[in-house]
């Protein structure tokens, strides 16, 4: 594993399945993470587990989808734990309906919380990171960006989530053209099906939870649905030195279920 001593870590969504697997991995490598969360006291729970194990870890109350907050929580983190080396854009939400029975109202948010939420992340950090490639001693920033297999093939039931995702796919590709000569690299996570609460509301919603999760496993080749801790190693790396040459690069970890050459 990569040390990341010294370095500090922005997670959003950091209370939940993937962020918080994330989050605790970081900081088993050194890094001081700052876990972001609109539910603080979920964000507190991973950071104070986090504290108990001997890491450094604390917990920010952040709705991305407020700009405001955004940069009050980046402002922060940034006074208690040093400046930002790597951003992990995690958080996310979903409604899994047919495209044609959702409403304008559920696009809003699904638009707010998985695409602007994370501009305003990327908005709120990068001047920062920017800034720091004029010191001497720049070791690079980091970015790396939780999308999704659906981007890259599509999802019954999640089309305005896909979109999003996909959008956030394309943008990443083009802010790494954007800084790579600042040093800075960014990259994309694409998880398939993965235990999460996210993924228990997509069974819950298709009717027949039971029946949908084992049509997942027999449609993976490796056999099971994905855990939270199958995606902090790739997420590591995009953030670790061992990837200083990869940028702007798309990363599905989906058990072989969507297989791509």
């Amino acid at each position: 594993m990569s040390s990341f001593d010294n370095q500090t870590v922005i997670v959003t969504g950091g209370g939940g399945g993937i962020g918080g697997a994330t989050c605790r991995r970081f900081a088993a490598a050194g890094a001081k993470v700052a876990v972001f969360d609109r539910d603080l006291g979920a964000a507190q729970k991973v950071a104070d587990a986090i504290q108990a194990s001997g890491g450094q870890a604390a917990a920010f109350p952040c709705d991305i989808t407020d700009r405001a907050q955004v940069d009050a929580a980046v402002k922060t983190a940034t006074e208690q734990l040093g400046p930002i080396d790597v951003l992990v854009n995690n958080a996310g939400w979903d409604v899994f309906k047919p495209f044609t029975k959702t409403s304008p109202d559920e696009w809003a948010r699904l638009i707010a919380i998985n695409l602007t939420g994370a501009l305003h992340m990327h908005h709120a950090v990068l001047p920062g990171m920017v800034a720091r490639s004029k010191e001497a001693g720049w070791r690079g920033a980091r970015i790396v960006n939780i999308a999704s297999d659906a981007a890259r093939v599509g999802s019954s039931g999640e089309a305005v989530y896909a979109a999003c995702k996909g959008g956030l796919v394309s943008f990443s590709k083009t802010l790494a053209r954007e800084h790579a000569r600042h040093g800075i690299t960014v990259n994309v996570v694409c998880p398939g099906p993965t235990d999460t609460a996210l993924f228990a509301d997509y069974k819950e919603g298709a009717g027949n939870p039971e029946k949908l999760e084992e049509a997942f496993k027999r449609s993976i080749p490796l056999g099971r649905i994905g855990q939270p801790d199958d995606l902090p190693g790739a997420i590591l790396f995009f953030a670790s030195p061992d990837a200083a040459f990869v940028t702007g690069q798309v990363l599905s970890v989906s058990g072989g279920l969507t297989m791509n050459g």
